[in-house]
Formats: structure tokens, sequence, C-alpha cells
């Protein structure tokens, strides 16, 4: 039987729509043609086709079924529905779908392509290869691109750029190689170009999925994280059940210090996509941060019935510092860290967590043999060179005299918001700053990046070479005060208490007290220190997710921490009394003294709430946010001797500064 169709008119202006991602507007057409031509075949194909596109993938699938049961002979609808399960994982399903597809109708290069995957997926090599073939046959662009993604996936980023730039020559406006040259850049460190090719890619195709995902985690590289969030939101108002987005929204939740929101984001993902593992460890990174220390391990446990083999969800229950392992999952993670199968990375987590358990137990020679070999293994993932931080030091140095001082004195921005916590990781700055969080004139932000960030943007546009630290000698005080200015209203972002104080603790600004005091004089700095070999100790026995590569070798350690002093030093000679130095032990040993000395420090009346750090309800984001949970405790004080037989290299290395400590 024959139905009335709709004008050809009609059906290519909803194609033009489709073509362009405008998805609302191309579903919107196709209800309205759909009111007076209810079995047009070609307006339901394009009505399925907006709907999984815009994610209603349920009612996406309903509509081609639909256009199937009208018209089985037509191509199209098993192309668009095999595709569709295809994006759900649904590999058998959508397999027969796309074969029945390609045998319709030959020359559907996007069905022959996807049918590659579907059988890649299924491990059926040779037969996927030949899928491909098909599809790059009738599309020498698409063979070029998956070239440029074969280069890209290898590491050879200068093969996939060439490749990628000659499609836009081909083609301009190519999205997909427009999207791969943003990877290229921000693979290069080159976010703002980066961020420059992805808004390219996507005023083509302004809800090309990928794309979006791609300038979300640029924005939240360039710590733009409200943008971030922008763009994630977006993408979820268009593909609400898109269990990746809400999962990457709370990503950059998180840094923007909304972290409750963050928690209930991951909880979304995952009421979408149960068994999404990096939604579960997300969530529990977010529970322990928020104190939620039983949901955060439910949370890492559940990763592991999913992912046996998640070797960062062991070493998370193990970074809770509190957490003790049982026999079985000591023996779990024996044979997974001894599975030449499991990648790099993973058997390191897994070689962490054995020596916590082990460190547990008390047996430190057992623990340290696990220490050893996950600090090994992790040296050769990292990229480290002791000798670059010596000569950037020197500039430091050399720079940064009590002339300088003299010379910018009164210049910079005067608010005396910021506190500064600076020192080695793993000294007690954690501590120190919970101290001072629970001050109620004081707000705990995190661990930011703007001095780094800011003293770098120096360095761009100058034709003549001149870098930091010498460039700030070309600055009048207008620029001086505009880099405070700015340091400020980046830190904005991440203050949501409305306190008139609060404290970046970022430990690794020790190098940068000389620009701190330049752009910001009334800030006030802390150093929080440590015993060094319990300050080197801690290092070696904490894996990072990211940064502080100076950390898995006592060489390196030993030499860092040297360097650190040397800073330290300079910053006292130069800068006399600007640095409050707190020792561990010593807040450890009498903490009311050092509360008081610290507030006196700040300029900050005494309220109790400090020296009863450990209730104050806050989020904490870093390796110690259960310990400053707790009362004060002394069982941290030296114990490094527990590895003492094992650390000459490191005591020899320290041997300068040991004198100064009992």
């Amino acid at each position: 039987m024959q139905h009335a169709r709709a004008p050809r008119t009609l059906f290519d202006e909803i194609l033009r729509q489709l073509q362009a991602r405008q998805f609302d507007r191309a579903i919107t057409s196709c209800r309205d043609a759909l009111l007076t031509f209810p079995e047009d075949i070609n307006i339901l194909g394009l009505l399925g086709a907006a709907l999984g596109d815009k994610g209603q993938l349920e009612e996406a699938e309903k509509v081609l079924n639909q256009v199937i049961d009208l018209a089985p002979t037509f191509a199209k609808p098993y192309e668009d529905l095999g595709t569709l399960l295809l994006r759900q994982d649904k590999v058998n399903e959508a397999l027969p779908l796309l074969e029945k597809a390609v045998r319709l109708d030959p020359k559907l290069e996007d069905a022959h392509f996807h049918l590659g995957r579907a059988l890649a997926m299924q491990g059926r090599g040779a037969e996927a290869d030949e899928s491909f073939e098909r599809s790059f046959a009738l599309s020498p662009l698409r063979r070029l691109m998956a070239l440029a993604a074969e280069h890209h996936k290898a590491g050879r980023m200068k093969e996939a750029e060439q490749l990628c730039r000659q499609v836009l020559q081909k083609k301009p406006g190519h999205v997909d190689a427009l999207r791969m040259l943003g990877l290229i850049a921000a693979a290069a460190g080159d976010l703002d170009e980066a961020e420059y090719l992805l808004r390219q890619a996507l005023e083509v195709a302004p809800d090309h999925t990928p794309a979006v995902f791609e300038l979300g985690r640029v924005l939240k590289e360039l710590d733009r994280n409200e943008e971030a969030v922008e763009v994630y939101r977006g993408l979820i108002e268009r593909e609400p059940d898109n269990p990746k987005a809400y999962y990457r929204l709370a990503g950059a939740l998180a840094p923007a210090a909304l972290n409750r929101e963050a928690a209930e984001a991951y909880r979304r993902s995952l009421e979408l996509a149960p068994r999404y593992t990096a939604a579960w460890l997300g969530l529990g990174h977010m529970l322990k941060t928020l104190g939620d220390q039983e949901g955060g391990i439910d949370a890492y446990r559940r990763c592991l019935e999913l992912e046996p083999a998640f070797g960062e969800a062991y070493y998370s229950l193990a970074n809770l510092k509190t957490y003790r392992f049982e026999d079985s999952e000591i023996r779990e993670m024996k044979r997974w860290s001894d599975n030449g199968e499991v990648e790099e990375s993973s058997r390191v987590n897994f070689l962490f967590a054995l020596a916590k358990s082990y460190e547990d137990r008390g047996d430190f020679e057992q623990a340290w043999h696990y220490y050893e070999q996950g600090n090994a293994k992790q040296r050769m993932l990292v990229s480290y060179d002791p000798v670059q931080t010596e000569t950037i030091n020197d500039e430091l140095v050399d720079f940064f005299s009590t002339d300088y001082f003299q010379a910018t004195r009164g210049m910079g921005d005067s608010d005396p918001a910021p506190i500064f916590v600076i020192g080695l990781p793993r000294s007690g700055s954690t501590l120190v700053e919970q101290i001072i969080a629970s001050h109620s004139q004081v707000e705990g932000t995190s661990e930011l990046p703007y001095i780094g960030r800011l003293s770098k943007s120096l360095n761009r546009n100058r034709a003549d070479g001149m870098k930091y630290p010498r460039v700030l000698g070309e600055l009048e005080a207008r620029h001086f005060h505009r880099l405070g200015e700015e340091y400020l209203r980046l830190a904005t972002r991440h203050r949501v208490e409305g306190t008139p104080r609060f404290i970046d603790k970022m430990p690794n600004n020790f190098p940068s007290v000389g620009f701190i005091h330049s752009i910001l004089p009334m800030a006030k700095i802390i150093d929080a220190r440590r015993h060094p070999v319990d300050a080197c100790v801690g290092n070696l026995r904490q894996l990072y997710a990211r940064g502080q590569t100076f950390s898995y070798d006592q060489s390196d350690i030993g030499e860092y921490y040297l360097q650190y002093i040397r800073m330290m030093d300079h910053w006292d000679k130069v800068l006399p009394g600007r640095v409050l130095r707190v020792h561990y032990e010593d807040t450890v040993n009498d903490l009311e003294s050092q509360v008081r000395r610290i507030l006196d420090y700040l300029e900050l009346p005494w309220e109790d709430a400090c020296l009863n750090y450990h209730e104050t309800d806050r989020p904490v984001r870093t390796a110690s946010s259960e310990q400053v949970r707790q009362p004060i405790y002394t069982s941290g004080l030296g114990f490094w001797k527990n590895y003492e037989p094992y650390l000459d290299e490191l005591v020899e290395i320290l041997e300068p500064v040991l004198e100064s400590y009992p």
C-alpha cells in the first residue's frame, strides 16, 4: 500500500538541519511533517537519526524499528539502528543490522565503517579490515583520517597532523580533522591552540559530541572550570541520557569547589551506566573528599567487583591511610601484580597498595620490597631532570636579590586575603591548612595552580627570548599590581564561603616566594617543614595521581629536598621574617602553642575550632584527608626509622641538613 509522502523540498530542509547537527530543529520539523504524512519512511528515518544523535536512545530505537517494519528493504534504517546500538556497546545486536544494511546497499560507506568497528570489537580482525577497506574505497578522506588516527594512537603526532591538514585542504571545516588537530595541540601542551581548533570544529558542527568532550577537557586543564561545567551542562541538555557527560561534569565541578554537586553528577552517571568503573572510582574519591569514608570504600569495592584487575581502586583504598586489607585482598593484589598482561601503570598501583598493606602489619622489610619495585617502575613512566631543577633555582637565587626587593617595594596588589602554605609534599601542609581553615574567617580552597601559571605567562610573546624571572626586571608597578589582581580573580573561582581570607595550599610554590611577594606583598606565607628523612620517605611511600615526578627515587627526592632547603634559606636571607616556618614535629608535640603562633602571624583572633581542627567538616582533597580528621597523634614522628636499613643513599645525600634535626 502506498502512503502519502512529504514534498522533496521538506525532506531536503530537514536533512540540511540534521547535517548541520541542529537536532532539536530537525526533530521538531520531523514531528510537524509526520502530523500530515504519518508513515513517510524518509521522514521517520530522519526522526530516528535525529533522536539518536540527540541522545534520546530509547525513542530513537522505537522509531527506527517502525521504519524497518514499514520498509524492510530500505537499507538506511538498518544502518542507523545498528550504529545507535553500537554506540551503546550492544555489539551482538548491532552486527546483524549493519550486515543487512551493506547487503541492501553496498554503497553505504558509514555502514561499512561501523560494521568494521563491530567486527573488530568481536575480535574478527580480518573481516573488520575488509569492511574498513570497503568504506575507505567509497571515501578517500575517511582513509586519510583513519591513517591519521593510527599515527595519533601510536604517538606519531607529526604524521597525524600532516594527514589532518591534507584533509582540511580537500575539505575545509572537516570536523574530525579539526578535532584531531585539537587533540594533538593539547598533547603538546598548547592548550590555547587546542581550544581554538576545537571551537572551530564546533562552529561547523555545534553538537559534535566528541569535540564537546575535548573542549570541556581542555578548559578544565586551563583551570577554567566554570566554563567546562557550562560546556558539559550544555551537552547534558542535548543528551540527557549520556553517562559520560555526567562523569565529565563531575570532574569539572570538583575543582570548582562544588564537591557535593560533583558527587551527585557521578551518581547520575552511574544510574545511567551502573557498570561504569571510572565513575565509581570518581565517586569514591569525591566521597573521601567529603569525609564519607564508608561510602568511598563501598565505591572502590564496587570498582573491583566490576573490574578485578583495577589497580587504581586497590591503591585508592590503601591511600585512605586508615583502611586495612584482608589476607584475601593481599593474595588478589599479588596475583594481579605478577600478571604480565596487566598494564604497567596498573601494576604500579598494585605494588604501592601491597607495600601499604604490609606496612600496616608491621612487616617493613616486605613493605619496602614493594615500595622499591613500585618506585622503580613509576620512575620509568615519568620524566624528571634534577639538573634542570637546580638550573632553574640558580636563576631564581641570582635574580631575586635584596636590591630587587628594595626596588620593587610597595608594588603589587595589597589585598591581604591570600594565605600560602608551601613546603615539600608529605610534610604536614594539610594539617596546617586544616588548622587555619577551621577559623571562621578563612576558607581552605585547594592546591591552586595559578602562581605557576602566571609566572610562565610572562614568557609569552618575547621575541628576544627573555624569560621569567628576568622579565620581571622590565615590569612597572602597574604590571605587578595587575598580576596580583589576576591571581585574586582566578582564585575567586574556588572561593564559595564568602570568608575574608583563603588558603592556597600548593606545596610546590616554595620556589615562587619571591614572585608571590612581588605581586601580593600583604599575603601570608607559611612553610610546613618536617624532618628531612621523614619527609622524603613520606614521598617515596606515596603514589601521586599526577606531578611530583621527583618522588620516585632516593637520589631524586634527596637532591630535591636539598634544593627546597636552599630556596627557603635564600628567601629567609632576602626577605627576612616574611615566611613563618611551622615544624610538623613541634605541632604534634605542642599543638596549642603552634596554633597560637600561626594565628598570631596571620593576625587572626583565637578560635577554639582551630585547636579542634579534626571536628571541622570541610572537603579535603589531598592524600592526608582522613588523617586530618583525627585528633593529633605522634605515631608519624620518626616513622622513617622503620626503613632505616634501606635508606643509606638517601641519608648520605641529606647529610648536610641532618645536623639541624635531632
